[in-house]
């Protein structure tokens, strides 16, 4: 039996090559998600009287209000307010962690 097959032990050449470049392009991945997760994305609402940060694990870190926003009288404003600024903050961590994923999987679905 003839043991230069290329698959006598070991993983032919090509096969060994893509698997070093994968584990590349995981330890790569990896750092990334980490930056991305020390990252501040900011909303604003309210004419930037509402202003809220999360960081790229989405996780709110800070809400600023400024005193004009604020009215007893009128709690649905605020309300109102606060989600959007939330909101438009979310969607920059996710626009951001979308990017990063496209640039690593070069657009292929997962």
């Amino acid at each position: 039996m003839a043991k230069h097959g290329g698959y006598g032990g070991g993983m032919p050449g090509n096969m060994a090559n893509l698997m070093k470049q994968a584990q590349r392009m995981k330890r790569q991945m990896e750092e990334e998600q980490k930056e991305l997760e020390t990252k501040e994305f900011t909303g604003t609402a309210g004419g930037g009287a509402v202003e809220a940060k999360v960081n790229g694990s989405k996780k709110l870190i800070s809400l600023t209000l400024k005193e004009e926003i604020v009215d007893p009288e009128d709690i649905e404003t605020l309300q109102d307010a606060i989600l959007a600024a939330v909101g438009e903050a979310m969607k920059q961590a996710d626009e951001a962690s979308e990017a990063l994923m496209g640039r690593m999987t070069g657009g292929l679905p997962f």
